[in-house]
């Protein structure tokens, strides 16, 4: 037995309709340990780990199993749901050092923290991950128990984060720089990379990365590409050579001629004092082009009316380019995610 041998399989969480099975070897949980938990968390023995995620996906995995046991570290488990009075108590008691959930969980502890009070002085970092981490939470909860929240982005097929924020270097928004170890490209519609600052779809290459998907021999084919991972992740560098997440690349959709980020439409909406989540997808209107149409969990006490629309859409037109601001906003109780914290979008677009 090599270490190259496959040694397990993880599903993805199928936020695009379809799962499909990565094949992984018996070395890239070692890599992720080292390029990841130890030099960006600088995880130790004396740490104590604690993940809402559960450890039937990769982050729970990496974050609840394998970072602890590689050092040698303490970690909790939780069999219950991932409810934010729970978790937020779970952490009180058991105190870990270092927590890791995601955005959707954070936004709603930090509203279960507006009704009791809650030490999380155990803590010294706080990881997120699954889906990007809206600044308007990075600041909330910095300013509330003043912990930063390391942002990352990672997949089943790379095993765990290869992009992520670092403690005390974060820029609100961001998902940060690559991980030691793992080297991404921008690349243009011509297979080119991109220049700073333009906008093009997101490649990874590292030693977690999957050689593969089970019995998809042509997924395999156009994802797997020599050394490269095609994440189908849109993406933009800064001039500081900080990472920019704009959207899956299926997700983008153009009105007026010009292309809309919902991430960026969801953003703008989230950083409304009445909205608690957002998801915005393309809609059809009756003369078959598209507009912005948001779906928009509110926060506890706030009505739905005809004047929140109004309110919401002059906000994102103030915020970002008016082009873009959501021409329909419907109100629901609560968004559909996967098991790994994702928004599954397409059961949105089936919505209309």
């Amino acid at each position: 037995m090599s270490k190259e041998d496959a040694a397990f399989w993880l599903w993805t969480s199928g936020s695009t309709g379809m799962p499909k099975a990565a094949i992984h070897r018996h070395q890239d949980w070692a890599h992720c340990c080292e390029n990841y938990a130890c030099t960006i968390l600088g995880i130790h023995e004396k740490d104590i780990t604690f993940s809402s995620s559960k450890l039937f996906h990769a982050y729970g995995l990496g974050n609840a199993l394998m970072f602890p046991f590689f050092v040698g570290a303490t970690t909790v488990l939780y069999s219950g749901r991932p409810q934010a009075a729970a978790i937020l108590e779970t952490v009180q008691k058991t105190k870990p050092t270092l927590f890791f959930s995601v955005p959707t969980l954070y936004a709603a502890m930090l509203e279960q923290a507006n009704q009791s009070n809650y030490d999380l002085s155990s803590v010294r970092l706080a990881v997120s991950a699954a889906e990007p981490l809206p600044a308007d939470i990075f600041r909330r909860w910095k300013d509330r128990f003043g912990i930063e929240i390391l942002d990352g982005i990672g997949s089943t097929e790379a095993l765990h984060i290869y992009i992520s924020a670092s403690a005390g270097r974060i820029k609100p928004g961001s998902s940060g720089q690559p991980v030691p170890g793992y080297r991404v490209r921008i690349v243009d519609s011509e297979g080119n990379n991109a220049p700073a600052g333009t906008l093009g779809d997101l490649w990874v290459s590292g030693p977690s990365t999957s050689r593969g998907y089970w019995d998809r021999a042509e997924l395999t084919r156009e994802r797997m590409r020599g050394e490269w991972f095609v994440t189908g992740d849109k993406y933009r560098k800064d001039e500081d050579g900080y990472y920019w997440y704009a959207g899956r690349s299926d997700d983008m959709f153009r009105v007026s001629g010009q292309w809309v980020s919902p991430n960026e439409v969801e953003s703008a909406l989230i950083e409304h004092g009445s909205v608690l989540e957002a998801a915005v997808v393309a809609f059809q209107e009756e003369n078959g082009l598209h507009t912005p149409k948001a779906f928009v969990v509110l926060k506890e006490g706030v009505s739905a009316s005809t004047e929140l629309v109004r309110e919401l859409q002059d906000f994102v037109k103030a915020l970002i380019t008016p082009y873009k601001y959501p021409r329909r906003i419907e109100f629901v109780s609560e968004l559909p995610k996967s098991a790994a914290g994702k928004l599954l979008r397409y059961k949105l677009r089936e919505i209309g």
